[in-house]
């Protein structure tokens, strides 16, 4: 399975701008640029490669932890996933340094200690977990 998705690009890297584009047409021409990514905290005006990484993490990691607990004889009512990314500044630049991910997950039947293994598993065995190199934390609520 491939996936694909567009960038381009105009303009010097400060005052220039851009557009992402991906394969399913649900981004399509999306804008792009420093200063949204940077000055613009709300993101309302474009979006920007980190709000895609965590809404890739979200959705990644709440497939995952469907699929262990199917296949753990569980089905989730709901699970809710929140995926906050840092991007911090550091002497080389800026760098991803930490994905913080929040759930809120109703399952009918699972103990405690059972869901903690299973979300946790999830959570080293979601794809997008696995490429990125940066702390990945899990704080969850089970109801």
């Amino acid at each position: 399975m491939k996936r694909t998705a567009k960038a381009e690009w105009k303009g010097p890297g400060f005052e220039g701008s851009g557009t992402l584009s991906t394969q399913s047409g649900v981004f399509k021409e999306q804008p792009y640029s420093i200063k949204l990514r940077f000055e613009n905290e709300d993101g309302k005006l474009g979006t920007n490669p980190e709000e895609l990484i965590a809404a890739a993490h979200a959705g990644c990691y709440a497939m995952a932890l469907s699929v262990e607990l199917e296949k753990a004889g569980y089905t989730a009512d709901t699970l809710h996933v929140d995926a906050k990314l840092s991007l911090d500044q550091s002497d080389g630049g800026w760098d991803i340094t930490k994905i913080a991910l929040k759930l809120d997950a109703k399952v009918p039947d699972v103990s405690d200690d059972e869901f903690d293994k299973i979300a946790n598993g999830a959570k080293e065995g979601c794809p997008v977990s696995k490429v990125l190199n940066c702390e990945i934390t899990l704080d969850y609520t089970l109801n």
